[in-house]
């Protein structure tokens, strides 16, 4: 497990033990915690000359910190490494934007960066389907089992309850209900195991996508080209007028209009509109044959 904080573009490699998630935590809980004074000078030689050897510092002295907040989150079912590994992410963040003359520690600041960053990973891994996307939901995802009275569905007193303490919707409670209850399904599922024929069930197992079939593509490819010919042959046996009229109202990238044309010839523009419509009654018959 290693980590790289970047400080104005510099790298910053933390050296822990790797490979073994009890070394790392024995690693982590054994560097000292810095006092106030220890911190704020760190922050200001970081903060005023970017000094890389302060910064180290800063996080190597608040590892415990995220091993602690990512502890808190292992009913998840996520592998505790993964998740101080994402907490770590935070931290470095935090340490990146601390700054010592607010007046606050900065344990007590990295907090939110670090729970951030632990709760997006969750989100994005708990399950293959998203289950929390808007503000609302991902408030209910880590606060809506720790609200519930007992096991089972809530009645309607207890989602309002819920609604009102969480301030969401209690339209919003009851969906979230929903879906943390539910559990993944495999797209890829068999039949019985008590049938004789087991055959997948999944569309990918009985639909053929026939779009890159070479036979196909040459074929389309053979009939493009050849009504394409076609068509050059048909506004070439045009005469020049038609010809002109076409290629301005359906073959330039700013397509003319009737009155456009109207102008340019001193017809009106239902004289154009004739025109144009004979012609393309022409190049028809010549598609066709």
């Amino acid at each position: 497990m290693t980590q790289d904080l970047v400080v104005k573009n510099q790298t910053l490699a933390l050296p822990l033990p790797t490979g073994n998630l009890d070394q790392y935590i024995q690693a982590a809980f054994s560097v000292p915690v810095l006092n106030a004074a220890e911190e704020h000078n760190l922050a200001v030689r970081l903060r005023r000359d970017n000094d890389l050897d302060a910064a180290r510092q800063l996080v190597m002295a608040h590892l415990r910190f995220v091993i602690r907040i990512a502890r808190g989150y292992n009913g998840y079912g996520l592998a505790l490494g993964d998740l101080i590994q994402e907490g770590n992410i935070g931290l470095m963040k935090a340490v990146k934007r601390f700054d010592p003359d607010v007046g606050v520690r900065l344990v007590s600041f990295a907090v939110h960066w670090v729970r951030a960053e632990i709760h997006e990973f969750i989100l994005r891994n708990w399950r293959i389907v998203k289950v929390a996307t808007t503000k609302a939901q991902r408030k209910l995802f880590f606060n809506l089992r720790g609200k519930k009275q007992r096991l089972g569905w809530m009645n309607r007193a207890e989602v309002d309850a819920v609604a009102e303490d969480l301030g969401v919707k209690p339209e919003t409670v009851l969906e979230m209900e929903s879906r943390l209850s539910g559990h993944d399904i495999g797209y890829d599922l068999t039949g019985s195991d008590e049938d004789e024929d087991t055959r997948h069930v999944a569309p990918a197992a009985y639909l053929t996508d026939e779009s890159n079939d070479p036979a196909l593509v040459a074929e389309q490819h053979d009939w493009d080209n050849q009504t394409r010919s076609k068509l050059q042959d048909a506004l070439v046996a045009l005469d020049d007028r038609s010809r002109d009229i076409l290629e301005a109202r359906w073959l330039a990238e700013n397509k003319a209009t009737l009155h456009d044309l109207a102008a340019r010839y001193g017809v009106s523009a239902e004289r154009i509109r004739q025109l144009e419509k004979n012609a393309i009654g022409k190049l028809k018959k010549t598609l066709a044959a």
